[in-house]
C-alpha cells in the first residue's frame, strides 16, 4: 500500500540515522520494522484512578435533615426561575 505521511523533524531525523548508519537499509524497510515492533508492544491499561477516602462528622447541632430541605428550595427555586424565565 502507498501512502503519503508528514513527519515530525526529530523523526525523521531518527529514521534517517537508522537508515544511513545502523541498518544501511531502505525507508521503506526501516518505517515498516518500526511499525511492526510498535505494533506488537503489549497495550497498557490506563492505572484506575483511586480516592483517598477520610472520615468526616457534622459539626454539632447540624442537622442532616437540613440538606435535603436546601437541596428541595434550591430545586424548587430552579423550576420557578427556568418557568418564569
Amino acid at each position: 500500500m502507498r501512502t503519503t505521511v508528514t513527519l515530525d523533524s526529530d523523526v525523521a531525523q531518527a529514521i534517517e540515522e537508522e537508515m544511513m548508519h545502523r541498518r544501511r537499509s531502505t525507508l521503506e524497510h526501516v518505517l515498516n520494522d518500526a511499525i511492526r515492533r510498535g505494533l506488537s508492544l503489549p497495550r497498557r491499561r490506563p492505572e484506575r484512578y483511586r480516592a483517598q477516602v477520610f472520615g468526616a462528622e457534622l459539626a454539632p447541632r447540624v442537622d442532616p435533615a437540613g440538606f435535603n430541605r436546601l437541596a428541595d428550595d434550591l430545586e424548587a427555586e430552579t423550576v420557578l426561575l427556568c418557568r418564569d424565565g
